[in-house]
């Protein structure tokens, strides 16, 4: 989910920079170059996009295990197996997924790996306007908002500035949503390794992967209005199995029941 998305070689892309992270081959050498100073930093920063990416892949399915059959994936980026229709179809092949972002080129690789499939849909929007994607759902009857559905921002809102008002956006699917939906999100914490703020700040400032690094107690007023599920609003490898090692870069995982 990009401020200013497209096909830009020269632009570093938050999409684009996950995408390698990830072992992906759809990014460019700016990205990469950002990567590998971020690496430099803090090498365990790979470490931690398989742990978001676990993430979500475990939220999607205990979501999917609780009933809701409706998913909507905010700032989807380019597409990594498993995605989230994979994981939701296992529980309940009736699944619909919608894949929302507002890069172009994602919006073209989610078309690609959809081809057509009944109840998946990609959209091309951006989730600093909630109310016309909501409205565009509706209307397209792509969702059913009468019935639960789990809207999911992971890896999404530390790239909405204040400004920009992230907790408007969040509250405004928060109310279209029916009882049992659920909230799934992720957000860097202001508690990451200095050097590498100072190095993210550095490489992607007026950029479209431009971050902001918010304080725990702000994190977990995203689930304003929400129950939170437990384990809370914590580090998103306490919500993993095993024993997993902290990393230099914190990134906060949670999950919240309308």
């Amino acid at each position: 989910m990009d401020r200013a998305p497209g096909l830009n070689p020269n632009v570093p892309s938050s999409a684009r920079i996950y995408d390698y992270m990830l072992g992906g081959k759809d990014n460019y050498d700016v990205d990469r170059e950002v990567a590998h100073r971020m690496l430099a930093v803090a090498p365990d920063t790979r470490t931690l996009a398989w742990f978001i990416r676990k993430f979500l892949v475990m939220a999607v399915r205990r979501a999917a295990e609780a009933g809701i059959r409706q998913f909507i994936d905010l700032g989807a980026g380019i597409p990594t197996s498993p995605n989230v229709h994979e994981v939701a179809r296992k529980v309940d092949p009736s699944a619909t997924v919608v894949y929302i972002d507002n890069d172009p080129v994602v919006r073209a690789h989610c078309d690609a790996l959809l081809a057509n499939a009944p109840g998946l849909s990609a959209m091309e929007a951006d989730i600093r306007r909630p109310h016309e994607i909501i409205d565009q759902l509706k209307a397209e009857s792509l969702i059913d908002f009468s019935e639960p559905v789990a809207v999911l921002l992971v890896g999404v809102l530390h790239y909405v500035m204040d400004d920009e008002k992230p907790y408007d956006i969040v509250a405004a699917f928060r109310d279209a949503m029916a009882p049992g939906s659920q909230l799934i999100f992720t957000h860097t914490s202001d508690e990451t390794n200095s050097e590498f703020k100072s190095r993210s700040h550095e490489d992607t400032n007026k950029s479209p992967s431009q971050v902001i690094y918010r304080r725990p107690d702000q994190i977990v007023a995203f689930l304003d209005g929400f129950e939170a599920l437990s384990p809370g609003v914590v580090p998103a490898q306490q919500w993993l199995e095993g024993d997993l090692p902290k990393t230099q870069m914190v990134m906060y995982g949670g999950i919240g029941r309308k």
